[in-house]
């Protein structure tokens, strides 16, 4: 049995879980990017007054680790260390990208021929993406990207690719073909999305290194981008 605590602040709307053997007790959800560190401290609290759950029962700290905001990911990774030290319990690590695409296969469970292609906003024309299959395997690794008329034209000349994260936006005005898909994800999605993927970590003993651990940021951090 695991009791599991997840944390999600690396893109613009954050949200903070817990749930037991991969079912979901409590979760809390703020939508202002801006806000996510005051946010992520009370959320915990509530949630764990909520559901009486001594916190020292808990049997590890997910957290969503990048791509996204630079100053998201930084709050986020450091409250769930914090925790584990505190507590001495282990991490768990999970790419951004990796929820996003978890999260939009699960809207189409028989669709095993798409593609899947999470983008997340990086401003401008650039997104952090990455490419998977059904199986959630990545076909095209997680990298910064400068969306054209040209972007992923290979895959969609072959395939049908479902879009999503708020970095798609952008593709809308630049891209049109018959085997574009555009598809919204909502709180409960991610939520149940890094549910899952932390209680199968979890169960495979799949650990991060509690010194070691940094945010995935895919690009070189600027940190005098305020809006960051």
């Amino acid at each position: 049995m695991a009791l599991i605590l997840s944390i999600d602040t690396s893109i613009d709307t954050a949200e903070v879980s817990l749930a037991k053997d991969g079912v979901l007790l409590m979760s809390e959800t703020n939508d202002e990017p801006k806000n996510h560190g005051s946010f992520l401290q009370l959320a915990i609290k509530r949630i764990l007054d909520d559901t009486n759950t001594d916190i020292n029962t808990l049997d590890a700290i997910a957290v969503a680790n990048g791509p996204g905001s630079y100053t998201g990911l930084r709050v986020g990774l450091a409250s769930a260390k914090g925790l584990c030290f505190t507590l001495n319990k282990p991490l768990i690590a999970i790419n951004t990208l990796d929820i996003l695409a978890k999260a939009t296969i699960n809207q189409y469970p028989s669709n095993n021929d798409y593609l899947f292609c999470p983008m997340i906003d990086a401003r401008r024309m650039e997104v952090f993406t990455a490419l998977y299959s059904h199986q959630l395997e990545q076909i095209l690794l997680p990298q910064a990207l400068i969306l054209d008329n040209a972007s992923l034209r290979e895959y969609l000349e072959t395939s049908k690719i479902v879009f999503s994260g708020n970095g798609s936006n952008k593709l809308k005005d630049i891209i049109s073909h018959q085997n574009t898909i555009y598809s919204a994800i909502k709180s409960q999605d991610k939520i149940a999305a890094i549910i899952a993927m932390a209680q199968e970590k979890y169960s495979s003993k799949n650990f991060n290194n509690l010194a070691y651990t940094e945010p995935y940021y895919i690009k070189d951090v600027f940190f005098s981008e305020k809006s960051k």
